[in-house]
């Protein structure tokens, strides 16, 4: 007898292979039978008379620790109604550990309010004690964060660590690797980052291709920059010979729209020369970023503090807006998303708040940054529909959410989030499956389990096969759909009729049984 067994299920196994009638037989917390088993008997039967059984999905590119929602609400209920069952951590340069010192947690000042932080850790394997004993309900994984490694040695010096300091950096990472990491990343977008020279990267990128790990990257540039940022990535790639993975793939802004073709050429001919490369994409056509990213580079050069004492001094402030109008960037279609002004906001729109206030667009947003200490996130509608769909279709394409998992409450933080973290897997059987039919169910499907699963070293995970981790979703075709907006977020999605998450039931006929059976994994 089978603890549980799938019957009558159509099966999309995770590999690009045409989708077939099963029964899937699961025992402890393993696949042990795919085939006719309509004779067998499990303790727990599902019927799954015209519905999908999938790998449970995975989420590369997640950044539920950096936001804190992995200890605030472990059981990120709006991934799991997305099918998620694996969530990637460390993403963008920062991660929880390893930490050089406490402080060095101020990496995700951006995303999260430290004030309301304690740390009990410092090397990744502390981190993974303390994580074990909490427990989210779906399995996590981790990068090990550059900038988070920088930043814990370099403190807020701008500059590039000496031969003794770029030694302590490399045991570091070999150490936080020893222990499990997956790879590292880096946000060479972010200001304590953006200083890494290319040869810094290369010599941390030979240390992962000895371990066989992956190196992620949130390249310096998405916008008018983006074709310098391709090219210094396939040059790391190349000098280093790591497998290669670029975080959420896009071109910023009308005007930059076009190099997207040129970007894909380049990663199409670097993987025709042997480069082992792929890109994420989340789909929508709205951005989700920290504000000060957007301002002009010198304004922000030295950390946080030196970038709001700047802005508090009149004259540099109007040189800054002066710079921000120069810029290819729209801020007028800029939403505020979150602030440590969420409850008092009254409007979202940068341009009525702009206006209730009397100020033009680029001062009203200097002002927010200031009002919240730096801690301001975005959404503006600037990237291209036609790029997202370019980018789904592509072979070396990998769907993610880029987001956070939350749940409903949330929504009485005043914090508008982005839709992706209730919709984004959801959204792309909607919408690019079904309605447009850019992709056919099987390569869906592939690009959340199997792909995934090979790219970043996730071991007996994202197929259906015998002896691999039961972390199984049955899918309802002709109801899997995003129900999250711009306008009102806090919606799950539907259509996940069930998840078993090594080996264990966490939806039951649509709904989250409260259970959180995630584990560990480690490269």
């Amino acid at each position: 007898m089978y603890d549980i067994l799938i019957k009558n299920g159509v099966i999309i196994d995770g590999t690009g292979k045409t989708k077939f009638l099963a029964d899937v037989g699961i025992k402890d917390d393993k696949i042990v039978k795919v085939g006719e088993l309509h004779d067998e008997y499990g303790e727990i039967e599902i019927n799954a008379s015209g519905k999908y059984v999938c790998p449970g999905f995975i989420d590369v590119n997640n950044h539920s620790d950096t936001y804190w929602q992995i200890f605030l609400n472990p059981n990120l209920e709006s991934l799991i109604y997305q099918g998620i069952t694996t969530i990637v951590g460390g993403n963008c340069g920062s991660s929880l550990a390893p930490l050089a010192k406490a402080r060095a947690i101020e990496t995700i000042q951006k995303w999260a309010n430290i004030n309301k932080i304690s740390v009990n850790w410092l090397d990744l394997g502390e981190f993974f004690d303390f994580f074990e004993k909490r427990k989210i309900a779906v399995n996590f994984a981790t990068l090990v964060g550059h900038g988070t490694i920088r930043r814990g040695i370099l403190d807020d010096q701008m500059r590039n660590p000496n031969s003794k300091e770029m030694a302590f950096i490399e045991r570091m990472l070999k150490n936080a690797l020893d222990d499990g990491a997956l790879g590292m990343s880096s946000g060479l977008i972010y200001t304590h980052a953006r200083l890494a020279e290319r040869e810094e990267l290369i010599r941390l990128a030979k240390i992962l291709k000895k371990y066989g790990a992956i190196y992620v990257t949130h390249m310096r540039e998405e916008s008018k920059g983006l074709l310098d940022s391709i090219e210094e990535t396939i040059e790391v790639a190349k000098e280093s010979k790591v497998k290669i993975h670029i975080s959420h793939l896009k071109a910023i802004g009308r005007k930059n729209w076009h190099l997207m073709d040129e970007v894909l050429f380049h990663i199409n001919q670097a993987k025709e020369e042997g480069l082992d490369i792929t890109f994420d994409v989340f789909p929508y056509v709205n951005i989700g970023s920290v504000l000060y990213t957007l301002l002009p580079h010198w304004a922000t050069d030295g950390g946080r503090k030196m970038m709001l004492n700047r802005i508090r001094d009149s004259q540099i402030k109007a040189k800054i807006i002066l710079d921000m109008k120069k810029s290819d960037f729209d801020f007028k279609k800029i939403e505020i998303s979150i602030s440590s002004l969420d409850k008092t906001l009254s409007r979202r729109k940068i341009t009525e708040i702009a206006q209730s206030q009397g100020k033009e667009v680029e001062e009203a947003l200097l002002d927010i940054l200031v009002a919240s200490e730096g801690r301001v996130v975005i959404s503006a509608d600037v990237l291209s529909e036609k790029n997202i769909e370019d980018l789904l279709r592509h072979p070396l394409s990998i769907i993610s959410t880029n987001g956070v998992g939350y749940n409903l409450e949330h929504a009485r933080t005043g914090e508008m989030i982005h839709p992706r973290c209730f919709g984004s897997f959801s959204k792309v059987f909607r919408k690019y499956v079904l309605e447009k039919k850019i992709l056919s169910w099987e390569e869906a499907v592939r690009k959340m389990t199997d792909l995934p699963a090979q790219k970043f070293g996730i071991k007996k995970r994202g197929k259906i096969e015998n002896n691999y981790f039961a972390d199984l979703i049955v899918i309802d075709p002709k109801n899997i759909s995003d129900l999250s907006t711009s306008e009102n977020p806090y919606q799950y999605s539907r259509g996940v009729d069930y998840m078993i998450v090594n080996g264990q039931i966490l939806i039951n006929e649509g709904q989250y049984t409260g259970l959180r059976n995630g584990e560990i994994i480690k490269l």
